[in-house]
């Protein structure tokens, strides 16, 4: 009788694991995945990073940084192979396209385009995700990962950088990559 009692505790364990876990595909996971592939530029910055010497954060600011606790840069730079990079551009449309992720904005034309999403809630987003495509340069992914970011102060925080309050030189290297300038 022990013997079947630890027997079908043991099922159902295993069952409960399987169960719980994942195997979905998500944005973290791709991610995660791409750290260690060359053909991918990656970019992770503490926000704490982004305020520069001369800042002057009201306190408002400040506490909008301070919701914002890391940024993912992925990009995948079209360097000839335009089959690899529609396979990479369709898995990370895949994953974007799963409910839990909620448009906030779409804009652009047949060669390049810009989404944006977010998980949470619509006035406390905890994920804020910029997808930018372009069918001769390639696509990068953005990611602000934050508690409670409210999309007001998101905006309130983009001043920043054009009062040349946040030190943006980080990300100077992907403007490269794109032949875009950015200012900072």
């Amino acid at each position: 009788m022990i013997t079947i009692v630890k027997y079908t505790v043991g099922l159902a364990l295993v069952a409960l694991s399987m169960i719980s876990c994942n195997s979905e595909p998500s944005l973290q996971k791709y991610l995660v995945e791409k750290q260690d592939d060359d053909k991918f530029m990656k970019i992770d910055l503490a926000t704490s990073l982004l305020q520069g010497e001369n800042s002057t954060f009201t306190e408002e600011e400040q506490n909008v940084l301070n919701s914002v606790k890391k940024i993912n840069v992925v990009a995948y730079p079209l360097k000839g192979d335009q089959a690899e990079y529609e396979v990479e551009r369709k898995k990370v449309l895949a994953i974007l396209s799963n409910e839990k992720y909620q448009t906030l904005m779409k804009m652009g034309s047949n060669k390049s385009g810009a989404t944006l999403k977010y998980t949470g809630e619509e006035e406390a987003i905890d994920e804020l995700i910029v997808f930018a495509s372009d069918t001769e340069k390639g696509f990068a992914i953005f990611r602000l990962i934050g508690d409670n970011m409210e999309p007001d102060d998101l905006v309130k925080l983009m001043t920043s950088i054009d009062k040349g309050d946040m030190d943006v030189s980080q990300l100077k290297s992907l403007g490269n990559m794109f032949d875009m300038k950015i200012e900072y």
